[in-house]
């Protein structure tokens, strides 16, 4: 990292920006929760084969794990801080949101397994595209960011 380039925030910096980030994500997280809940109730479910509802189960229990993470900088900050900035603070929110990034990439590369299997009827092609997705994710969201930071 271009050290010239890089200036110290301070806690309540560091924190507005970790529950930005938390924010921006959050969103997505929920929205795709609500997609998940409702995918039952459509007719191609019954159609899956047990993988695909096996690996749905267990995408819709990440995700709900994922949500429940990236929510807890904020609770945490409220009901254990009062509100207050804390170094500690710092470090434990940026560990749940970290944390809950993992649950919703592998979440995403079921939902992809189960999308494709229903799509094309082909359990291999699926497999593919869900380890490609969470390829891409791992690159993107903590190999590239962790090959930065060093």
């Amino acid at each position: 990292m271009d050290q010239q380039a890089v200036e110290r925030e301070s806690l309540k910096e560091e924190m507005s920006n970790i529950l930005s980030e938390a924010r921006m994500v959050i969103p997505g997280a929920q929205a795709l929760f609500g997609f998940q809940t409702m995918a039952v109730f459509n007719q191609r479910f019954e159609d899956l084969p047990t993988s695909g509802v096996t690996c749905y189960l267990a995408g819709l229990g990440l995700l709900a794990l994922s949500i429940a993470l990236l929510l807890a900088p904020a609770a945490y900050h409220r009901i254990a801080h009062g509100g207050q900035v804390s170094r500690h603070m710092i470090k434990l929110s940026s560990r749940f949101i970290s944390g809950g990034m993992a649950p919703l990439m592998l979440s995403l590369a079921l939902d992809i397994y189960v999308v494709c299997l229903a799509a094309l009827d082909d359990a291999r092609l699926a497999t593919v595209a869900a380890i490609l997705a969470l390829a891409a994710f791992t690159w993107f969201w903590f190999v590239y960011p962790l090959l930065r930071r060093r």
